[in-house]
């Protein structure tokens, strides 16, 4: 798979599985969609369904997916795979699939994800995917999977959780600013001469201190951030069974 996502959840296995399989309340945590929603599906067939993005106030990308899931496994795990498509020709996604693992451990459970598509546009689609796209792709499924964690250890809804990225992140920028405007003056503003002689060292010493808060200080514990989650897979990892059994069925 092109994409390995892995968080650490401290919570219950069945409460995890129901806020990431019910389509209502996966949309409310996963950034990468606006909605989600089951389609009809005939007895013995893998659930069907759509999603949908917006990607601009005026512009939203739709696509349609075929799902399964293993719930009761020998070794304790559950899995989930999905297939997933849009025909929208101005989605850089083209087709893809992917897989959902729940892994308990002593004291929660290791949720993780990998998952790979093809890029459309040709060439232009591929370079763009590789510089773009793909970074932006693994880092809003880390940020989500951060943000399902909050919802489940500490009850912040993700409304909530949104709400204090966007307070922390403007926070930071502010003090970005700030800082950088007053290292481009180069001297106290409002002091008397002597006084900002005195400081002319320490000055720009807590400037570069304030950037280098705003830039990689550790967000807050209410904040959702995508550096919680692993990004690389610790072992050599396959695709789960379920997911080839999907695609021959697809």
């Amino acid at each position: 798979m092109g994409l390995y996502i892995e968080a650490h959840i401290r919570a219950d296995l069945d409460e995890l599985w129901d806020r990431t399989q019910d389509p209502a309340r996966h949309q409310r945590w996963d950034l990468r969609f606006t909605e989600i929603g089951y389609l009809p599906r005939a007895e013995g067939e893998p659930q069907r369904f759509r999603y949908a993005t917006r990607v601009l106030p005026f512009l939203t990308v739709a696509g349609t997916g075929v799902s399964a899931g293993e719930k009761e496994r020998p070794d304790g795990t559950r899995t989930s795979a999905l297939r997933f498509a849009s025909p929208h020709p101005l989605s850089l996604l083209a087709e893809g699939s992917g897989y959902w693992r729940y892994v308990p451990a002593a004291d929660g459970v290791r949720f993780l994800t990998g998952y790979d598509y093809r890029p459309r546009w040709g060439a232009i689609g591929a370079l763009a995917d590789r510089l773009l796209f793909r970074p932006l792709m693994g880092w809003a499924t880390a940020w989500s999977f951060d943000r399902l964690r909050l919802w489940l250890e500490r009850g912040i809804t993700p409304e909530r959780a949104r709400y204090n990225w966007l307070a922390e992140l403007t926070v930071r920028a502010l003090v970005l600013t700030l800082c950088l405007t007053g290292l481009g003056r180069g001297a106290l503003p409002g002091l008397p001469g002597p006084v900002a002689d005195a400081l002319a060292y320490l000055y720009p010493l807590l400037l570069v201190v304030g950037i280098s808060l705003a830039l990689f200080k550790a967000p807050l514990a209410g904040t959702p951030a995508a550096r919680r989650c692993l990004r690389t897979p610790p072992a050599p990892v396959r695709a789960p069974r379920l997911l080839r059994t999907l695609e021959q069925r697809s």
